[in-house]
């Protein structure tokens, strides 16, 4: 562990961004909107600001996280410029290599605001100038309508393309055959399992797998996850591929 701890780094945007005009709020979600902080927890933050002012914001939160540590390695995500959310992630010299700083700057305009306590937790607000932090309830007709499309895009997808799994077996590719198991089978039931035992977090993948599912269900899809090689995956693809069809068919 580092010496420098998430409580200083929330301290330090706090006292760097609240002051700004620009700057509406300071939250962080993730493990600390769950209660579910640990050791190897990252601050998961977002600061909402006026439009036009990103670039200002990551210049004052660059320098608060100066102050601390020298900034080892950044790196930018990529959101649709439509989105109106710009993210980096920071790896502090002095916090170690499990605290990193994500940090999402979203813009007034942002369609999305990754509030809705349903799915992503009572988020922990520092400041909130605006009230930008109070939305309304979640739609969960309109919710619902998009997981049902979901669930109707997954079963094709998966009917279209599972048939590649078995196709690289027999070409002797194991590697390809792999990658199609993992991305047109094991990834689509896991969503499913998903909508089926807590649907609000079904496109998490597998973050809160172990506390969201129940052990049983865990246990099987681990099993099904781990081959040993391509004889492993011959016979494990069809079980897998069964369980989808199930979950799929009580889903709809």
């Amino acid at each position: 562990m580092g010496s420098v701890s998430r409580e200083t780094v929330v301290a330090a945007l706090q006292a760097a961004l609240e002051p700004l005009p620009f700057v509406d709020a300071l939250v962080e979600g993730g493990a600390a909107a769950w209660g579910r902080l640990d050791p190897w927890s990252d601050v998961d933050l977002y600061a909402f600001v006026e439009d036009g002012k990103t670039e200002e914001a990551f210049h004052a939160i660059e320098g608060a996280l100066q102050t601390l540590s020298p900034i080892q390695h950044t790196f930018a995500a990529q959101w649709p410029p439509a989105s109106g959310i710009h993210q980096k992630f920071y790896r502090l010299e002095a916090a170690g290599p499990f605290l990193l700083v994500d940090l999402a700057v979203v813009t007034r305009s942002a369609p999305e605001k990754f509030l809705e306590p349903e799915i992503h937790g009572d988020n922990v607000v520092y400041f909130d100038k605006t009230g930008i932090t109070r939305i309304p309830p979640l739609d969960r007709d309109a919710f619902h309508r998009k997981l049902r499309e979901r669930l109707a895009h997954l079963q094709d997808g998966t009917e279209m393309f599972h048939a590649f799994v078995e196709k690289e077996l027999n070409r002797g590719n194991g590697i390809e055959a792999f990658d199609n198991y993992r991305t047109y089978v094991l990834g689509p039931l896991l969503e499913v399992l998903r909508m089926k035992h807590g649907s609000l977090h079904h496109s998490f993948r597998a973050r809160y797998v172990h506390s969201e599912l129940p052990a049983d269900v865990v246990a099987r899809y681990r099993m099904l996850l781990f081959v040993s090689g391509p004889d492993d995956l011959r016979s494990k693809y069809p079980e897998a591929l069964r369980w989808f069809r199930e979950v799929a068919r009580d889903l709809r």
